[in-house]
C-alpha cells in the first residue's frame, strides 16, 4: 500500500483489581476511628458519676425516654425537661375519662374544670349554691368531693409531678365565729382536700404547697359573690429535674401550710 501509513491501534487493558482496592483504605480508616471513639466513650463513662452512667444506660434501653430507668425512680431522658403542653393534654384527657365514670358525674360536670396553664394542669372544683363539695360555711368535705378526690388521687399519685392545692372563697363575709374568716376557711378547705388526697393515693412528699387565698383571686371578679368563686384548685406542676428524681415514697415533706398567700 504505497503512500499510506498504517494506523497503529493501541489497546490498554485495565486490571479490575485496581478499581476495587482504590478506596478500601478509607473504609478501614473509618472503622478504626469509630472503634477509637467508642473506646474513649467507654473510658469516659468508667470515670463518670453513677448518675451519668445510669442516664446513658437508660437512654440505650429506652431512647425515646418514655419509661423509667431500670432500678431507679427516675424517668427516662426525654422526661427530665418540662413536659410539653401535649403531654398535659394527654393527662387531662385521662383524668376526664376517669371522672366520667363516676356515678355523680352528670351532677358534677358543671362544677369541674380542667385547663392547661403556664403553671401546669389546673383542676378546679367549684362550689354551687348548695355547696356541692363542702358543707356550707364549713371545711368538712362532702361525699361527692371525697369520691372525686379519690379518683384524682389514684391517677396523680402514680406520677412524679408535684401538686399544689389552693382554697378560694367568694367575697361574702364569713358569718360564723367572729375570729374565723374567709382566710381561715379557704386554708382549712385546702388542707381538708390535701388530707383526703394523701389518704387515697397522693404521696406526702408530692404536695409542694397548700395555700388559702380567701377572695383575693376570684374566678369571676365581676360577680364576687358567685358560688363558683368558692373552689378548690389543684395544680399538677410541670416537671423539673429535681421532681424527676423525687422518690415515690418518703416521709412527710414539702407540705407548706398557711393561712395566706
Amino acid at each position: 500500500m504505497d503512500g499510506l501509513e498504517a494506523e497503529v491501534v493501541v489497546i490498554k487493558k485495565k486490571h479490575a483489581h485496581q478499581g476495587h482496592h482504590g478506596g478500601a483504605w478509607k473504609v478501614a480508616y473509618a472503622d478504626f476511628v469509630t472503634a477509637m471513639m467508642a473506646l474513649f466513650i467507654v473510658l469516659w463513662l468508667m470515670n463518670a458519676s453513677k448518675e451519668v452512667q445510669q442516664a446513658v444506660g437508660g437512654y440505650f434501653k429506652d431512647p425515646r425516654g418514655s419509661a423509667k430507668l431500670v432500678g431507679t425512680n427516675k424517668v427516662g431522658a426525654g422526661d427530665l425537661a418540662s413536659p410539653k403542653k401535649q403531654d398535659m393534654q394527654k393527662l387531662k384527657d385521662e383524668l376526664l375519662r376517669s371522672i366520667h365514670h363516676l356515678d355523680k358525674f352528670e351532677k358534677l360536670k358543671n362544677q369541674i374544670e380542667i385547663t392547661i396553664t403556664q403553671e401546669g394542669l389546673r383542676i378546679e372544683l367549684m362550689e354551687s349554691e348548695r355547696g356541692t363539695f363542702f358543707e356550707l360555711g364549713s371545711a368538712k368535705p362532702t361525699d361527692s368531693l371525697i369520691e372525686l378526690l379519690t379518683v384524682l388521687s389514684q391517677q396523680l399519685g402514680a406520677m412524679p409531678n408535684r401538686i399544689s392545692i389552693e382554697g378560694h372563697t367568694d367575697s361574702k363575709p364569713y358569718s360564723g365565729k367572729s375570729a374565723y374568716d374567709n382566710w381561715n376557711l379557704s386554708s382549712d378547705r385546702a388542707n381538708a382536700a390535701r388530707r383526703v388526697m394523701q389518704e387515697r393515693g397522693i404521696r406526702p412528699n408530692q404536695i409542694s404547697q397548700v395555700r388559702g387565698f380567701a377572695d383575693q383571686r376570684l374566678r369571676k371578679p365581676q360577680s364576687p359573690e358567685d358560688p363558683s368563686n368558692r373552689r378548690i384548685s389543684m395544680i399538677v406542676q410541670y416537671l423539673v429535674k429535681d421532681d424527676a428524681e423525687m422518690p415515690l415514697t418518703g416521709p412527710l415533706s414539702g407540705v407548706k401550710q398557711g393561712s395566706g398567700s
